[in-house]
């Protein structure tokens, strides 16, 4: 019945759309308060514009509002918001007397245009595996914005350090951009299920959070993001794991553990030499009560082992 009425409300079908806009909007504002040397709330800006980013789609499957142009909209408004935006704020911060600096924005900035178009393709990509939707292809677009403003963020927080150096700038940017335009596999929000024994932990470590926001803001947000960056090789190791077991495709996340489990792997267990199963197997028969006799090999190599249990020189 919502989704009924919803249909027949054009103007509710518009709200997804609206907070793509004002995403860009903030995006945009960002780049007006660096003009200013206001760094905290240029990085508040696209903060914002990350979390309205993560809104608008969630909110557009809630109504029932999707749309093509929404699509198109929200990758258009995220090339400026995290693309454009945070390579003009690390221009700004230091790279202005620096002409180098600015052909390594302008890097940053193409790959995440490109890194977007390739997301769009994706979406219509019908042979990709059903585990393909657990994973973003590249490091995500707000994901990538924030990582980049990491180094400004250090500054505002804790004042001068090596953060601040150009070199320590031109590489970031360098590695960013990678991530941003690599086919490396991360995880999608989505996906993430926590297991009920880690309920517990995440929740004291959401209190933790909370607190590092209260007392140093920018640092609890370069910690999040660090703790994003650690997940990359477990995504990598996840999406091997799937390409190498078809059978837990079209199975949901929490019941893949019992996959898992069975993994010869996973249990230590090795295939050993022909030689050793059969010599294994022998002597596991003659020592169960078999009625033959072992060989006159395996009763040298018995009468040898006793020698040695009793600590005896042969003579």
């Amino acid at each position: 019945m919502v989704r009924e009425s919803v249909r027949q409300t054009p103007g509710i079908r518009l709200l997804p759309n609206a907070v793509t806009v004002l995403a860009v909007c903030s995006g945009l504002s960002a780049v007006m308060f660096a003009l200013r040397a206001d760094w905290a709330l240029a990085i508040l800006c696209i903060a914002v514009a990350a979390v309205l980013d993560g809104l608008d789609g969630r909110i557009a499957r809630l109504l029932d509002a999707t749309s093509k142009i929404g699509e198109q909209l929200d990758s258009l408004c995220d090339s400026i918001s995290f693309g454009v935006a945070p390579a003009l704020i690390v221009f700004i911060w230091r790279f202005q007397d620096f002409r180098p600096g600015w052909i390594v924005c302008l890097l940053f900035a193409v790959c995440m245009v490109l890194r977007l178009a390739r997301f769009n393709t994706l979406l219509e990509d019908e042979e990709q595996p059903p585990f393909a939707k657990e994973f973003f292809v590249g490091v995500p677009a707000p994901a990538g914005g924030l990582l980049l403003l990491a180094p400004l963020m250090l500054h505002v927080q804790f004042g001068p350090g090596f953060w601040d150096s150009i070199v320590v700038a031109l590489v970031w940017t360098v590695c960013v951009s990678a991530l941003s335009i690599s086919r490396i596999p991360t995880l999608s929000v989505k996906s993430v299920q926590v297991s009920p024994k880690l309920v517990a932990p995440l929740l004291v470590g959401v209190g933790l959070l909370a607190a590092l926001v209260v007392v140093v803001p920018l640092g609890a947000l370069v910690a999040v993001l660090l703790v994003y960056l650690a997940h990359v090789p477990y995504a990598v190791h996840r999406y091997r794991w799937l390409t190498n077991h078809p059978e837990a495709w079209a199975v949901p996340p929490r019941d893949r553990r019992a996959i898992r489990r069975r993994s010869p792997r996973r249990l230590a267990i090795r295939r050993p030499l022909r030689r050793q199963v059969a010599g294994a197997a022998r002597r596991a028969v003659y020592r169960h009560g078999s009625t033959g006799t072992p060989p006159a090999r395996e009763q040298g190599e018995r009468r040898r082992r006793d020698w040695r249990r009793i600590s005896l020189r042969r003579r």
